[in-house]
């Protein structure tokens, strides 16, 4: 039959089913294939909390959610345009986020009476007409998979249930015109020493591709051209837990400085430490600790060795690692800590969004003891955010806290790959051996405060260290009151210097704005499109974000006091805001949401509306 071919700048997918549905697999090829076709795209993947929550429950549902477009994008998109619902519990855990009009695809056969009961409905929604205002199309997904390979020898019924999310993806790849090529290569290396479940699994895909094409159910195809406005380069797509990662490695290649990751697993930081252990072969060493505060002793222990020592955690894993950092700020050695925050307290929500931690960065030790704060802000810039950490921490012999969060660790995007060589060096500047005669001062400094990086067992370049407080310049154990003043102003002031080197505060503005968004950390994209949208309407307002957020910008306060107003959107209780009103005495305003999910575009354009 002959099918209408219709063009769509942008679309939203989210795939929704049962944990162990596959539906974060069969995003991660959907999304391959968008990026071979040259769309411009973000994902939201969304875990359960439970590791093996009861099948067919609402606790239970995975989803994956991609924007992709013809123009630049900005994030993974608010409302889905499209819900594929493999479950009667994907339904009903995502229709309440769907528009009028948007298209549902289910897997008629999932609606069986006793997932029903599971999901909690009383009737069939398929056949109530609660669904009315959405366009549905019922695809009986399992028995059409299970049709598609029951003559494949060697292939058992569980087999043909598990691939029956290829054939998802076959139905969408064919209704928005995206390549299978990629997503069968990747099949016959996956499953190589199971030939039988790789040609279910292929047959299952070309099913699904095959019903697209020939059924009469769905009767538009739907094009979404390459995207024209991304600067010309070679691209991967990366995710934010693989940007930080190359982002580490290219500094240690560019200071010649071995990395070294000590790291206790907890979501959603386990992923560096896979990811970094992939790269043994250029020298890169990984090490499961016994529990957080070994992970950060043996990456201090690294780097008091010359080492690039680098350390990853959640929210209560810094918990943990407070008395390390510490130490790490009294030893003035450089130390990376990267932690993707989660909502808390406690164990919280572990695999759902906050920017809780911002507090306990700054503050989250005893003591006067200052460090830098950085916190990316998009997937791709987790690179940039953990080279600059890494640069940071080895120019200026201290600690550095990295402040990533789960949407950017688990979001995706294409990325630029950098050509490595253009990155800056950076050069570690190790203590040489004093001349005859002299005495090592390992707490002397250079015109940075920073003071000498002595590997041990270097002739000459003995000294003690410890928690205890230091003598100025010796480094011996002092307990004189004005020494300490002294030494605590030191390592203040030697942060602060850092300021002088942070880019300052760009602001993205238009003639006549008098009320500045100013966000940090991965509400990036959302308070831009958000911004983008209520200039549409007609609003003057101006956006701004913040990378480093110790030391600030040392435009920051001018920034704030140029506008009448500022909104400041966090996910937390009003953290930065307060930070800000206490250090510029500007009456910032906040909107704080803390539900586990992103910042969306739209909040922030209801936002700007009530406030001109």
């Amino acid at each position: 039959m002959i099918k209408t071919v219709e063009d769509r700048e942008r679309v939203i997918i989210r795939f929704a089913g049962d944990s162990g549905d596959g539906m974060q697999l069969t995003g991660s090829r959907f999304t391959d294939a968008t990026a071979m076709v040259g769309n411009d795209l973000a994902t939201l993947p969304n875990f359960p909390a439970e590791i093996r929550a009861p099948a067919g429950t609402l606790a239970g549902v995975s989803a994956f959610q991609i924007h992709f477009a013809s123009r630049d994008i900005l994030t993974p998109g608010d409302s889905p345009n499209v819900l594929v619902a493999m479950n009667p519990a994907a339904l009903k855990a995502n229709i309440a986020e769907l528009q009028r009009g948007a298209t549902i695809i289910v897997n008629e056969d999932a609606f069986s009476k006793r997932n029903l009961e599971k999901a909690g409905y009383a009737a069939n929604p398929l056949e109530d007409g609660s669904l009315e205002a959405y366009r549905v199309h019922r695809i009986p997904m399992s028995t059409l998979t299970t049709r598609a390979v029951e003559a494949i020898d060697g292939v058992s019924t569980r087999d043909a249930s598990r691939a029956k999310n290829l054939f998802a993806l076959g139905v969408l790849s064919w209704l928005y015109g995206r390549p299978t090529d990629g997503t069968k290569r990747w099949i016959e290396r996956k499953f190589a020493r199971d030939p039988a479940v790789a040609q279910a699994n292929l047959g299952a895909l070309e099913a699904g591709w095959s019903f697209g094409e020939t059924t009469e159910l769905l009767d538009v195809q739907y094009r979404v051209a390459p995207a024209t406005d991304v600067p010309p380069g070679t691209y991967r797509n990366v995710n934010g837990t693989t940007a930080l990662s190359l982002g580490l490695v290219a500094a240690s290649v560019r200071s010649g400085l071995p990395l070294v990751l000590a790291s206790y697993p907890i979501t959603p930081a386990s992923e560096i430490l896979h990811e970094l252990s992939r790269h043994a072969n250029i020298g890169v060493s990984t090490i499961q600790a016994e529990d957080e505060i070994a992970a950060a002793g043996m990456a201090l222990g690294a780097a008091f060795g010359g080492r690039l020592g680098v350390t990853a955690t959640s929210g209560p894993g810094m918990d943990l690692k407070a008395e390390m950092i510490g130490l790490a700020v009294m030893l003035e050695l450089p130390l990376i800590v990267i932690n993707v925050q989660r909502a808390g307290p406690s164990t919280g929500m572990p695999t759902k969004i906050e920017q809780s931690d911002l507090l306990m960065a700054l503050y989250g030790r005893h003591g006067e003891s200052p460090l830098p704060v950085i916190a990316p802000t998009t997937a791709g810039g987790c690179f940039d955010a953990a080279f600059e950490a890494a640069r940071i921490a080895i120019r200026y012999r201290t600690p550095v806290i990295l402040l990533s969060d789960s949407f950017l660790a688990s979001s995706s995007e294409p990325w630029q790959i950098p050509d490595v060589s253009t990155l800056p060096a950076i050069d570690p500047d190790f203590a040489k051996p004093p001349n005859d005669g002299e005495e090592f001062l390992p707490y002397s400094r250079d015109e940075r405060l920073a003071r000498p990086w002595a590997i041990p067992g270097t002739p000459g370049l003995q000294h003690r260290i410890g928690g205890l407080e230091k003598a100025d310049g010796t480094g011996n154990i002092s307990y004189d009151g004005a020494n300490h003043e002294r030494m605590t102003e030191l390592r203040a002031a030697k942060v602060a210097g850092i300021a002088d080197e942070v880019p300052a505060l760009v602001v993205d503005s238009e003639p006549g704005a008098n009320l500045l968004v100013l966000g940090w950390g991965s509400t990036q994209g959302s308070i831009r499109a958000g911004v983008r949208r209520a200039r549409e309407a007609g609003h003057k307002v101006a956006c701004a974000q913040l990378r480093h957020l110790n030391p600030l910008p040392l435009n920051t306060g001018d920034v704030l006091r140029s506008f009448e107003r500022v909104l400041v959107p966090e996910l937390n209780s009003g953290q930065l805001a307060m930070l800000l009103r206490a250090r510029f005495l500007v009456d910032v305003e906040s909107y704080c949401k803390m539900q586990g999910q992103p910042l969306f575009a739209a909040e922030v354009e209801d936002q700007i509306a009530g406030r001109q």
